[in-house]
């Protein structure tokens, strides 16, 4: 008998107790192996109340991301079923890029609940410490040309604004094109890697990356970014349950994907969220920067800047940077 087995049932009866006699019935096992097993999960962590001649009720659980934990909150399953989990690890990226090359399945997910090498865009560190955050990375091998995955990042930003509203009630900003906000601060970075035959020009694979801060006090920041970065918590006030989160990402990834290779994805979800359009940026290059306005994005993803003298471009994320001048957007 797992106590994984026992804990099914607690979660699946939260507002009442259940009896050690009508578990041990369910899963054919005495009543002094259940008490055995709940002082198991007791030691681990979990807050179990028992009542005499009421039984056992689960009113936490420990703070932690197993497979466990986060398949009872997902919808539908794993896009490919395949849910990798894991405490540490250097980067969800780079195992599945790993995996990738071994024939991991198209949809293959991995979760961290700390990485040693985090990255984001332009070989950027991720701060990934371990208990307050949740990164995860999904594998897929879409039958496409690779030019068709440009917008992946953008339609990934929207899915996670789907995920955040569903977890926290709140929904969040897009800053374009791969940073997602709450209060104006950065909880959320996107990274996508794809991998093209030399030869042939044919896609091989995307892995797609997630970092979002959960539990993060403004003190956990380094101070140089103090003053863009934040977490769910610090915006809502509460402490974020990180797995039904990373369920919500999971669940709203399904839905992405699913749309995205049927071509029902609508650039109007992305404009809709972004927080970009309409306010005063700069757009960076090694060669130098420009004031812009960002007026809109095309239809292809690119945002339309306006500068000063009166010209207008159309940018796209691996080309430049574009920073707001007032603010994080």
């Amino acid at each position: 008998m797992s106590r994984e087995t026992i804990l099914s049932i607690l979660r699946e009866n939260p507002e009442r107790y259940c009896s050690g006699e009508e578990i041990s019935r369910v899963l054919g096992v005495s009543r002094a192996a259940v008490s055995k097993a709940v002082a198991g999960l007791r030691r681990e962590g979990y807050v179990i109340s028992s009542v005499t001649n009421r039984g056992y009720r689960l009113e936490a659980e420990p703070d932690r991301l197993t497979e466990e934990g986060i398949r009872a909150h997902l919808r539908g399953g794993v896009l490919g079923g395949d849910l990798r989990v894991f405490g540490t690890i250097d980067s969800t990226n780079n195992y599945l890029k790993r995996a990738a090359l071994e024939g991991a399945p198209d949809g293959t997910v991995a979760v961290a609940d700390e990485q040693t090498a985090g990255r984001g865009r332009l070989g950027r560190s991720f701060q990934s410490p371990p208990g307050i955050g949740v990164y995860l990375s999904f594998l897929l091998r879409p039958d496409i040309l690779p030019e068709r995955a440009v917008n992946l990042t953008a339609c990934t930003a929207v899915a996670m604004c789907d995920a955040l509203e569903r977890a926290i009630g709140i929904r969040p900003q897009i800053k374009w094109t791969n940073d997602v906000l709450l209060n104006r601060r950065k909880v959320c970075g996107i990274l996508t890697e794809m991998s093209v035959e030399g030869e042939t020009g044919a896609l091989q694979y995307i892995v797609i990356g997630i970092g979002v801060n959960c539990n993060q006090r403004l003190e956990d920041f380094p101070e140089d970014i103090r003053d863009i970065a934040g977490s769910v918590a610090m915006a809502t006030g509460a402490r974020c349950d990180r797995s039904r989160l990373t369920a919500e990402i999971i669940n709203a990834m399904n839905e992405m994907y699913a749309d995205w290779l049927r071509g029902k994805w609508d650039v109007n979800r992305y404009r809709a969220d972004c927080a970009t359009l309409g306010r005063e940026v700069r757009v960076i290059r090694a060669s130098g920067e420009r004031s812009a306005v960002a007026e809109a994005v095309d239809d292809d993803f690119g945002l339309v800047v306006r500068y000063e003298d009166g010209t207008r471009e159309t940018i796209f994320s691996g080309e430049v940077s574009v920073r707001g001048l007032e603010g994080y957007v």
